[in-house]
Order: C-alpha cells, then structure tokens, then sequence
C-alpha cells in the first residue's frame, strides 16, 4: 500500500510537469492551455494557498486539489501529445517553479487580510 502511494506521488509531480510543458505548446488547444496554466502554475508554486501546518485542509490541496486538476487537464490534451510531454518530463533534471504564483498566493493572502481587518475595523 505504501509503494503504491508512492508511486502514485511521482506520477503526480511528474505529470505536474509535463502539463506545465503542456501549457507552452502550441499544438494544445487554447481551453487546455488555460486549465494547464493555471494547474501548473499552483502544483509548481513553492507556496500553498493553504499552508500545510492548518490541521486537515493543509493538506487537501495536495491530495485532492492537484491530482484533480492534472487529471482534468490530461483529459483535455490529447493522448498522443501527452504522452510526449510526459516523456519530456521525465528527461527533465529539475522541477521548474512558478514564481508568478507564488507571488499571487502571497498577494491574495495579504489581500485577504486587508480585508479581514478593514471589516473588523469597527469592533476596535
């Protein structure tokens, strides 16, 4: 049970990479573009929109938020082309991170505190 998982776990970070090739090919059609995109750039942030220390929901999106939006963005690129991408993928040394991301995560964190603090402005 354990090898599975993992394995499991390297399929994922490997298939995190090959849609973030994906996501930079011109022979993917545009929708698939988007949702690779926008997978990619979370799966391949070096920071989480929930930060692993929240008991529980820290590691939701690890578990459930990643792997479903690779599987949803393998089912719209086609067959042949993700197969090349994930030959590509496991060529690669390194995992590429998404800087853009990260600094949209931070940002919607510190908007949300803004927000959190001008609605409780009232109560101090």
């Amino acid at each position: 049970m354990l090898h599975h998982a993992k394995q499991w776990a390297r399929t994922i970070k490997s298939d995190a990479v090959a849609v973030w090739i994906a996501a930079r090919d011109p022979r993917v059609p545009w929708y698939a573009k988007v949702v690779a995109a926008a997978v990619a750039a979370y799966a391949l942030s070096p920071i989480d929109l929930i930060p692993d220390f929240v008991p529980v929901l820290g590691y939701l999106d690890d578990i459930v938020i990643v792997p479903a939006g690779i599987l949803l963005t393998v089912r719209l690129i086609p067959d042949g082309l993700m197969d090349e991408f994930r030959a590509e993928a496991a060529q690669r040394e390194e995992r590429p991170t998404s800087r853009v991301a990260a600094a949209s995560i931070v940002l919607l964190w510190v908007v949300a505190l803004a927000l959190t603090v001008w609605w409780l402005r009232p109560y101090w």
